[in-house]
């Protein structure tokens, strides 16, 4: 039976509730100093806010090695009441310090994201539930090849792929290897970031492959193309491919939180919802923040 595999424990993906399908309560870059997610009582805060909005759920997209603050994620669930998806997985070199990448090479990857997913993440006992990796610029260079050994490890346990997508590009080098060379099933294939490269050509064409089209980011005041977001939504629902989407925040630095004084994961409820609901429909709207991140994240564990 189809599981959704939470910081505390499976669940079904009816229970999942609201969801904020792609944000981060903790995170840590070399790219982003002093920005850093890194605060408990302020993540604490964040998913507060988020349930007082009406959420229920968050999966977070923080991979290995970005201070995810896995240990930490299961008290926040019990105090808050949302429910907490953790990732393992690895992001693109550049949001790790030298080396440590290095150290995962020789075949070590796809082991560590089994264990993170069916054993625990260190000695916390937190299981991940999904596979976060990234892609490259317009396509995939030699790093963003080696993380797709998340691939390997999907067909050891039937996890989820999330894929970082630069700027919103590259999706379809992704699902060419993801998809097509590595034979991961496309619903099992979540694409974040198409809000930044508005390509409807390209969204039509990556949806049609199976794969969920990630619509994040709305806190991200630096991404100008996140206004044509309803416009994009609404031209992949009249394509036929309203089944595929997700929305989340993105929140990834401290200011954009909502209890600092930026939109954080409440706006995606108080502001995007509204806003979508005048171009697709509230019951489209409603069945992408309930019914899809269930099916996108829920999973017959092996």
């Amino acid at each position: 039976m189809t599981r959704v595999r939470t910081v505390l424990g499976d669940v079904r993906p009816a229970e999942l509730g609201v969801c904020d399908a792609h944000d981060h309560l903790f995170l840590r870059s070399p790219r982003l100093p002093g920005q850093e997610l890194d605060d408990v009582p302020a993540a604490r805060a964040e998913l507060a806010a988020f349930r007082a909005a009406g959420g229920a759920a968050v999966v977070q997209w923080t991979p290995y090695g970005m201070g995810r603050r896995a240990a930490e994620l299961p008290a926040l669930s019990r105090a808050t009441g949302v429910r907490i998806v953790c990732a393992t997985g690895l992001h693109q070199a550049v949001h790790y310090e030298p080396g440590l990448p290095a150290r995962l090479r020789g075949g070590k990857l796809a082991g560590l994201f089994v264990s993170e997913l069916t054993e625990g993440i260190g000695t916390t006992g937190v299981r991940a539930g999904l596979i976060k990796v990234a892609g490259g610029f317009h396509g995939l260079d030699a790093h963003a090849r080696w993380t797709m050994a998340a691939a390997e490890a999907h067909h050891a346990t039937g996890a989820p792929i999330a894929v970082h997508l630069e700027l919103g590009t590259g999706a379809l080098d992704v699902v060419d290897l993801l998809c097509g060379e590595l034979g991961v099933p496309g619903e099992r294939v979540i694409l974040g970031h198409l809000n930044r490269s508005p390509d409807p050509v390209v969204h039509r064409q990556a949806a049609a492959s199976g794969c969920w089209l990630a619509f994040d980011g709305p806190s991200r005041a630096h991404h100008a193309t996140d206004w044509r977001m309803p416009e994009a939504v609404r031209a992949l629902a009249e394509a036929g491919f309203g089944d595929r989407l997700l929305l989340g925040g993105d929140t990834v630095t401290a200011g954009a939180r909502s209890v600092d004084g930026g939109p954080g994961m409440p706006h995606l409820l108080r502001r995007v919802r509204q806003r979508l609901a005048q171009e697709v429909g509230a019951e489209l709207v409603e069945r992408v923040l309930t019914e899809h991140p269930g099916r996108a994240f829920g999973t017959r564990w092996t």
